[in-house]
């Protein structure tokens, strides 16, 4: 593989029915990828693929273990193999004080936002190795450096996944490459459910890149063209790195 080229690679998404999982796979179809949308919603998977060369979607509850096993053996039936993992589903919690966090909540925000990228990393394990570029990208997110006040699990949750990108890279090397994105606020569903409303009010919104130096929030572009390129051959002496996806977020 050279440059941005996947042909005849094949590549599962989790969370790929949403707004940067739907993204990012569209961006390695448009590069020749075989691509499995690997989502809780199965009709809305099923659309992401639809619009694709070569796609098949499945249904992933990350949060069942059995569930992730199951979808990643169905990756590798349905195309042969497997040569890169983004482990991109999460979910926010609804902001509010922390001492309104109930330990339910804390077990789900654990098993979707960390559990899930650690299970689905490990049974890619077997199939990433056989594979001349096996790559795994994570999503974290820039609030495990800039928290806000209201999110203190899920910020904990997301430096977890960078720490986990770290150290699983520094195992893995140099069979398999292990990196992650950290992306700022975007206005995609993600965000809507955090904040418990459909739509963004406009003082919110100033808000929200009040602190970002390039003056906006982030498009699902920006996040999925950076996961291709750390899953690329462009990126092959990057392991263990965090691009922050963020505008100038993290150092403002």
């Amino acid at each position: 593989m050279s440059d941005l080229n996947f042909e005849n690679k094949t590549v599962l998404v989790t969370g790929g029915a949403g707004g940067f999982g739907s993204q990012t796979c569209r961006e390695f179809a448009a590069r020749g990828a075989n691509v499995v949308v690997a989502d809780l919603n199965f009709e809305k998977a099923q659309a992401v693929a639809d619009e694709l060369a070569s796609a098949v979607a499945i249904t992933m509850d990350v949060t069942d273990e059995e569930s992730i096993k199951a979808g990643i053996q169905s990756a590798v039936d349905t195309f042969g193999g497997l040569d890169v993992l983004v482990n991109n589903a999460g979910a926010p919690n609804l902001a509010g004080p922390y001492e309104n966090t109930t330990s339910k909540d804390m077990d789900w925000l654990y098993q979707i936002n960390y559990r899930s990228t650690a299970l689905a990393s490990q049974y890619a394990l077997e199939h990433l190795r056989k594979s001349p570029i096996g790559n795994i990208v994570n999503v974290a997110s820039v609030s495990a450096k800039r928290p806000r006040p209201g999110s203190a699990i899920y910020c904990s949750l997301k430096a977890g996944v960078e720490a986990f990108t770290r150290a699983l890279a520094v195992e893995l090397a140099p069979d398999i490459r292990v990196n992650a994105v950290s992306p700022v606020i975007a206005e995609t569903g993600f965000v809507k459910n955090a904040m418990g409303t459909d739509t963004i009010p406009d003082e919110t919104k100033a808000s929200m890149v009040s602190g970002i130096p390039m003056g906006r929030p982030a498009d699902i572009t920006d996040v999925a063209n950076s996961i291709v390129f750390l899953a690329s051959d462009m990126a092959s002496f990057l392991t263990g790195s965090i691009i922050d996806v963020d505008g100038g977020r993290s150092i403002s």
